[in-house]
């Protein structure tokens, strides 16, 4: 290789670090960095072999078919570069893969190949397959390592930190599951032109999610810029991901098993993982639903006095700038079913993160249940 090649590679590369931003995450009893930069993925063998639990560590890449056939090369050959022996196992996304079987199917797999406990995963993939690689890595001979490089906006700004790992029973959402934190988080914007335009949007309601709960700032950023951000343009994107993922970090490092604080992130969750259910997770995207539930909870926090009508009208107007969204075709009845299911409901009461202002939100559980009624039926006629 000629010097000129090498010396252009050596800047690329420096132009890529000084690019990354990093984000702290602050848990006990591990704390570790969200990475975020343009072309990251290139590196992300160099930042695996940074964790590794021990030099002899081998990796396992848990990964979906559509995901490998975009990115797979580009991860292979930067953990080639870095000298790590891996395998990559595959498991399907999509919320119906999002079950006990998929993960002892990967489990069987890492015993078939010799997995120990000194064996790293990458969850490489959605938030489907983050979930599942994270629960995985949570009681694989009792717990092993897990990085998540996450490939979807939705992941990116929000499933992949935390450490909040699980799959869905029949009955509703997330309802087996550990936490389980990651040893890091390599986010790389640029994987997110392979999306589908669907979903793309559908992530985009996570971090507008962000700006109702705690970043006023950002959702008046939102807000305004509907336009760039769905022509996926380059800074832009990198704010609003570096910006919800400091709303992600604050709250889950100061309330990291979801005693008090960490609880505002369900905004829009809870009547949003109802419509999952009620649909067998089969007509709703994730964001889309939560999108949805937003919209819901904007309607019940108006009608209970907690928020004026402006602040739950531009909340529903921002929403509808990100879509379309799906209709609601499932009954009031069903869904409203389908919430005393939720995680979030204690003592038989449902508890709603409910919008005070745009930057500020209020959990309640002594919502009437008409006021709900209302809220689902508002959303079944959404324009």
């Amino acid at each position: 290789m000629r010097w000129g090649a090498i010396s252009g590679d050596l800047r690329l590369q420096s132009f890529i670090i000084n690019l990354v931003q990093k984000i702290h995450v602050r848990t006990k009893p591990n704390a570790y960095d969200v990475m975020i930069g343009a072309g990251l993925l290139r590196r992300a063998g160099r930042e695996v072999r940074r964790v590794l639990p021990s030099l002899d560590s081998r990796v396992f890449v848990i990964t979906s078919p559509n995901v490998r056939r975009h990115w797979g090369e580009a991860l292979e050959k930067s953990l080639q570069e870095a000298r790590l022996p891996y395998e990559v196992l595959e498991m399907h996304d999509g919320e119906p893969a999002k079950r006990l079987h998929t993960v002892e199917q990967l489990a069987d797999r890492l015993v078939d190949a010799k997995a120990d406990r000194r064996s790293l995963l990458v969850a490489f993939g959605g938030g489907v397959v983050g979930d599942c690689a994270g629960f995985l890595a949570a009681i694989f001979m009792r717990g092993i390592p897990v990085v998540q490089i996450p490939t979807t906006v939705v992941a990116q700004v929000d499933a992949s930190i935390g450490g909040k790992t699980g799959v869905n029973l029949r009955a509703g959402k997330n309802l087996v599951g550990a936490f389980h934190q990651p040893r890091a988080v390599l986010v790389d914007p640029d994987i997110l032109q392979s999306l589908t335009e669907r979903e793309f949007r559908s992530g985009l309601f996570e971090s507008l999610k962000c700006g109702v709960i705690r970043d006023h700032s950002l959702f008046d950023f939102m807000e305004t810029n509907p336009k760039k951000i769905l022509a996926r343009n380059g800074r832009t994107m990198q704010r609003v991901i570096a910006d919800s993922i400091r709303v992600k970090a604050d709250v889950v490092s100061a309330d990291e098993k979801e005693s008090g604080l960490r609880r505002i992130l369900n905004f829009g969750h809870t009547i949003g993982h109802a419509l999952e259910a009620a649909t067998e997770y089969s007509h709703f995207l994730h964001g889309e639903a939560v999108a949805l539930g937003m919209m819901a909870a904007s309607h019940i926090a108006r009608d209970a006095g907690l928020c004026s009508a402006e602040t739950a009208s531009r909340i529903t107007s921002a929403t509808l700038a990100y879509g379309p969204l799906p209709p609601v075709a499932c009954e009031v009845q069903d869904v409203m079913g389908r919430l005393g299911a939720d995680k979030k409901t204690v003592g038989g009461t449902v508890h709603f993160v409910l919008p005070q202002k745009i930057g500020k939100v209020k959990i309640s559980g002594d919502v009437p249940s008409g006021i709900v009624h209302d809220a689902v039926e508002s959303i079944r006629h959404h324009a």
